[in-house]
């Protein structure tokens, strides 16, 4: 009868800071993909993942990273809310835990950032349909004119366009609200924004 081998702790734990290394890298690439620096993703999974806080010198030793990164990371983190800093009785340094509802730093990021950039896109179209829709009272009176009528007709194709943009614009802005705000999504919405479309638009 073969005996099986006995358990090699070390190995357990050599095995296991593996994995945790590559999740972090998985978190990190995902970070910079939606904006932020790869340290930050990789700081933030040691943290979400570690049971006990852990200091700045031990994530730069898991991690491999100089002592000015981990600084950088940290303070990134803490600005977004993603990591908090805590104390250990005993101990006068600085250990840092990771704000384990992903949920709610999605939220903040949305809220902070994508929400506002989408309000700022939806005025800025708006202004732009505004100032056409001033050139095109102008053309009015000389309605006679083949070049001014030309020019009226290019201007209303325009505004049309800009008012598709600017239903997509504020639908967008709506469900980001909806999601930031924890309210229900209707799906029903985006089936309007898909619409054919139309190019009378009222002067």
């Amino acid at each position: 009868m073969s005996t099986l081998p006995r358990p090699n702790p070390a190995a357990a734990t050599s095995v296991d800071e593996q994995a945790e290394l590559a999740v972090a890298d998985v978190i990190g690439r995902l970070m910079h993909f939606w904006g932020f620096k790869r340290p930050m993703g990789r700081v933030w999974s040691i943290l979400y993942m570690s049971e006990e806080p852990l200091t700045a010198a031990d994530l730069g030793e898991q991690l491999k990273m100089s002592a000015g990164a981990i600084s950088m990371a940290l303070s990134e983190l803490e600005k977004w809310g993603a990591v908090e800093r805590t104390w250990v009785p005993g101990d006068r340094r600085d250990f840092f835990t990771a704000e384990p509802d992903i949920w709610k730093l999605v939220r903040r990021v949305m809220k902070e950032r994508e929400l506002g950039l989408v309000r700022d896109f939806t005025r800025n179209l708006k202004r732009a349909d505004e100032h056409m829709k001033r050139m095109q009272t102008s053309l009015e009176s000389c309605a006679h004119d083949a070049e001014a009528a030309q020019q009226y007709a290019k201007l209303q194709y325009k505004r049309a366009r800009l008012s598709q943009l600017c239903s997509l614009s504020e639908t967008g802005e709506n469900l980001l609200a909806a999601l930031v705000d924890g309210d229900a999504i209707n799906p029903g919405v985006l089936i309007k924004t898909s619409l054919p479309l139309n190019t009378e638009t009222k002067a």
